[in-house]
């Protein structure tokens, strides 16, 4: 097996594309994190974080007075000014001016990883029979049970790549623009129930990134099912690629329905319960763990069926 995987490992990594999509990867890191410097982060620096939180909850304020200001914008607005007075007289400085606030806001970037995983996970089969080179792997004495699982672990690391690369160079971008202080600082925010809670910003980075990990490798592991259903690269990657983006919109339409909470979409963000807010009244994270582990166990079973009983000969 740990042939296979390294075997797997080299045929990803010998390709320039490969070095391409961490090359962009990492450009995209230093780009994003470099313009939201230049454009806002350099305000809150030294003390200007009181006068920042100043002038936020004053246009916090103006927007709540708006009439027509929905239940959930209004509810969000709420909670940001409870925070801000809470960081104001506790006199805990805010993240604003400071390198957790970039760190924070590069864990956006883990649908980029998602994306470039997806793209590698959705040829990982299909380029095999493309190619031809299927006929080579399937005359080696493991079985196909083995070969799977071994393309499997391979793109999965691949992500692992792609994540380290997000965690150490924002690290590293954000601590030379705004420099290495404040590592002790504490993340203020409000749990579900409307209290205002200090939390370990390290131990709650992690956390973001581990949850919105979870999300990659479900959208990964369609796009590796599909590739073994249809052969198709394409079908594969874009397929994978549009339910991420069309993901959100379905919920909107259907949340109303209770039984949507059972769908894949509405259980891939598990950070929603870091925030407080799930998509419905009583989901919990243990019952979107759950749902996840049924969608996992599916998309692996289809893979293993149509890979081990269809014939690959052609």
């Amino acid at each position: 097996m740990v042939n296979l995987v390294l075997n797997e490992n080299m045929k990803i990594y010998r390709r320039v594309r490969t070095w391409i999509l961490v090359g962009l990867m990492a450009a995209l890191i230093l780009f994003v994190n470099i313009i939201e410097w230049h454009s806002g982060g350099k305000k809150a620096e030294g003390e200007g974080w009181r006068t920042e939180l100043q002038q936020q909850n004053q246009q916090y304020s103006e927007i709540l007075k708006q009439p027509e200001l929905g239940n959930d914008d209004r509810a969000y607005f709420e909670q940001q000014l409870a925070v801000n007075e809470y960081h104001l007289e506790e006199n805990i400085r805010s993240t604003d001016g400071t390198m957790w606030d970039g760190v924070n806001g590069s864990a956006n970037l883990m649908i980029v990883i998602t994306i470039f995983t997806i793209i590698i996970a959705g040829d990982s089969l299909a380029g095999e029979f493309s190619t031809g080179t299927i006929k080579l792997l399937l005359i080696r004495p493991a079985s196909r049970v083995k070969i799977l699982v071994s393309k499997y672990i391979s793109f999965l690391m691949f992500g692992m790549l792609l994540l380290l690369t997000l965690f150490v160079l924002s690290i590293l971008v954000n601590g030379i623009l705004y420099g290495f202080g404040y590592m002790d600082l504490q993340l203020i925010s409000m749990n579900g129930e409307g209290e205002i809670i200090e939390r370990n910003m390290v131990l709650n980075l992690w956390k973001t990134y581990m949850l919105n990990g979870i999300s990659t490798v479900m959208y990964v592991t369609m796009a590796f099912t599909i590739s073994s259903a249809f052969r198709s690269s394409a079908m594969a990657i874009g397929f994978s690629i549009g339910a991420l983006f069309a993901g959100n919109i379905v919920l909107e339409a259907l949340q109303r329905f209770e039984w949507s909470k059972y769908l894949l979409f509405a259980n891939t963000d598990l950070t929603q319960y870091l925030a407080g807010r799930p998509f419905q009244e009583g989901m919990t994270l243990s019952f979107s763990i759950g749902v996840l582990v049924i969608y996992f166990l599916v998309f692996n079973l289809i893979s293993w069926l149509l890979f081990t009983r269809r014939d690959v000969a052609a």
